[in-house]
């Protein structure tokens, strides 16, 4: 039995997520990372055996363009909706950082991370 993690590093995206009227008016620039782990006892030599990165992608970027007031919504949906397509996953571990998010005073990153364990 192998565990493959399959990652997703430093995912730019612009987005309108926040609590504040600022943040979703003006958006903010998002850096999405991601891992996902699943078994296979056999050796993976087709797509279908594995987790596709473009269907995850897709994903990510529907689910960046649903404006929500909390970060940890938007990372759980993600999760969700990934888990929905790729039933065999028994992790996702994703983090989601504003980079310069657009409040008074504030220079730096915000962010959250989910991890999402699931019995097979």
């Amino acid at each position: 039995m192998s565990l493959i993690r399959i990652s997703i590093n430093k995912l730019r995206l612009f987005g309108f997520h926040g609590l504040h009227i600022e943040e979703r008016t003006a958006g903010a620039e998002y850096e999405i990372g991601m891992e996902i782990f699943f078994e296979s006892a056999k050796k993976i030599t087709r797509l279908e055996e594995t987790v596709d990165y473009v269907k995850v992608h897709e994903i990510i970027r529907k689910e960046m363009e649903n404006p929500r007031p909390l970060l940890e919504t938007v990372g759980m949906e993600i999760a969700n909706r990934v888990k929905e397509v790729f039933p065999y996953i028994t992790e996702i571990n994703i983090t989601i950082s504003k980079i310069n998010p657009p409040l008074v005073n504030f220079r730096g990153e915000l962010g959250v991370s989910v991890i999402n364990r699931y019995q097979l």
